[in-house]
């Protein structure tokens, strides 16, 4: 099993030695870095990496980066800054209202670059799911993409809950109290007694090569659920 540790950063900016000096001034043992100098290219980094992080240009060679950053934020949850021009009040307030996260503005200081991107990633990492990753899974919650040896899973929302809970646990009894807690925050008096047990026997069916005996999700009995990290 590996949790996602690394950060992903996608530099979006047509100015090429300003893209590379902003991936030289944040460079880190934990940072990671794309740069593109398109949108073109954006969009095929983004099918093929899952980022923690966006920063993107306003005008770029093959559109316009406040329409893109207002496109992603109907889809993704990832943060995206702004790089503005100095004084372009104007096009802060556009940034804002696409959607964007933040904006630095051109020229910057490298402290304040820094101090503004690791504030971000911060709060990203506060409020989104993790990537799971392991020789048999590959969990994405954020974008809702689950696969079992490369193959597509579909998870319904309660079994996505469920799932994020018992893997951000491993070989931690959870008690069904507390996954019901977790499922339907909004309280469990409407819930059916035994929705719990059906969301974990439809994920079972989806994830565990012999739903009867499994590998992963099993039931510590007068206890709850534990998912088994192999």
């Amino acid at each position: 099993m590996t949790i996602k540790n690394n950060k992903l950063v996608m530099v979006l900016e047509d100015d090429t030695d300003l893209a590379e000096g902003i991936e030289l001034s944040l460079q880190s043992d934990e940072l990671n870095f794309v740069i593109c100098e398109t949108i073109a290219e954006a969009r095929k980094a983004l099918e093929h990496y899952s980022f923690d992080l966006l920063i993107f240009d306003i005008n770029l060679p093959d559109g316009n980066g406040l329409e893109f950053c207002r496109e992603l934020k109907r889809k993704i949850q990832i943060p995206i800054a702004l790089l503005t021009a100095k004084g372009m009040e104007m096009d802060i307030v556009k940034g804002l209202e696409s959607g964007a996260d933040d904006y630095i503005t051109k020229p910057f200081s490298l402290m304040v670059l820094r101090a503004r991107i690791r504030m971000l990633l911060r709060r990203n990492t506060a409020t989104s799911e993790q990537e799971y990753k392991n020789s048999v899974f590959l969990f994405r919650f954020e974008t809702m993409e689950f696969y079992k040896n490369g193959v597509q899973i579909e998870l319904s929302k309660t079994e996505q809950r469920i799932l994020y809970l018992l893997i951000s646990n491993p070989n931690r009894i959870l008690t069904r109290e507390r996954l019901l807690e977790w499922v339907w925050p909004e309280g469990t008096e409407y819930v059916e007694d035994n929705a719990l047990s059906v969301g974990i026997r439809r994920l079972r069916d989806k994830l565990e090569d012999d739903s009867s005996n499994p590998t992963y999700i099993k039931t510590v009995y007068g206890k709850g659920y534990v998912w088994e990290s192999i």
